[in-house]
């Protein structure tokens, strides 16, 4: 019997000014291998005690809101996404699921009804919108119904530091703040529109600039991740623009080429911060699906 391989890429949410909106998907994966049918599900994998290995897995669970009809698999799970981290874990699990409903239930979901399914079932958007469509995606949502446009990116690399403290979600959202200012939200938003621009003109320089021009959140965050100013500058010394926190945190995302963010991890390798560094590829293609008969 043939096996269904589905690979979801890790994302970094919240890319620059696009808070909830602008996300990036990056070569970090969650690949999960659908099996043969059982009489319960079972969902094997290394990942640690937290997470369930029967029906109450979120993947599960996601598929089974999708199409509550599907029979029990067998399930293989192996991730090298950090858990909690802002590098979209969660999201990679929703749509994991959505992709087993499509496949098991012969279900032809197209990429817009996947993106609204993992919406409707709390994925964030700016990761849902990249873990599907790959490169970086902007999305928003109107009258429930989510759209989303994929954004190229130039042929760089991320200098991803992430530390060894997870972030929940929960303490991060307590640091934002309650209200800003009209002049501060149409202005952020203006630096928002014009970094989209800039990537759909495939104007990276001015695209990077832009990326560290955030006024909703980065700030706010930024005592909770005091890496990402250190990052930052560090960055800069090197001539190197595009520094940003991804997602709710604590991850710090630095965009360059390869020969550059060599450079940046040997120097904050001797900074000692209080995590790891890795250099990844941009996830190209995002959510795929292979059938090996």
């Amino acid at each position: 019997m043939g096996k269904t391989i589905i690979r979801v890429p890790a994302t970094s949410a919240n890319m620059g000014p696009g808070i909830d909106s602008i996300g990036a998907a990056l070569h970090l994966y969650l690949t999960v291998i659908i099996e043969e049918k059982t009489e319960q599900w079972r969902v094997n994998h290394a990942l640690g005690t937290s997470i369930p290995r029967d029906e109450n897995n979120l993947m599960v669970q996601t598929a089974l809101k999708v199409n509550p009809k599907l029979q029990p698999h067998q399930l293989t799970v192996m991730s090298d996404i950090p858990v909690s981290r802002g590098l979209g874990s969660s999201t990679s699990a929703v749509i994991a699921g959505i992709k087993i409903a499509n496949e098991l239930g012969e279900m032809d979901l197209t990429i817009p009804d996947q993106l609204n399914w993992a919406v409707k079932l709390g994925g964030e958007l700016d990761n849902v919108a990249p873990a599907l469509m790959g490169q970086a995606a902007v999305a928003t949502v109107n009258d429930g119904v989510a759209d989303a446009i994929k954004l190229p990116l130039p042929d760089l690399q991320a200098l991803v530091f992430i530390p060894g403290q997870k972030l929940l979600a929960q303490k991060s959202r307590k640091a934002l703040p309650k209200q800003v200012s009209f002049d501060t939200a149409v202005h952020a938003s203006s630096v928002a529109n014009v970094l989209v621009a800039a990537l759909l003109k495939k104007d990276w320089e001015l695209a990077t600039k832009l990326i560290e021009r955030d006024e909703f959140h980065e700030q706010a965050r930024s005592q909770l991740v005091p890496e990402l100013n250190q990052i930052r500058d560090a960055a800069h010394e090197l001539g190197i623009v595009g520094t940003y926190l991804s997602g709710a945190g604590p991850t710090v995302v630095t965009f360059g080429t390869s020969a550059q963010l060599t450079l940046l991890r040997t120097k904050l390798t001797n900074a000692d911060l209080p995590g790891s560094l890795r250099i990844l590829e941009l996830d190209q293609d995002g959510a795929t699906v292979l059938t090996d008969a």
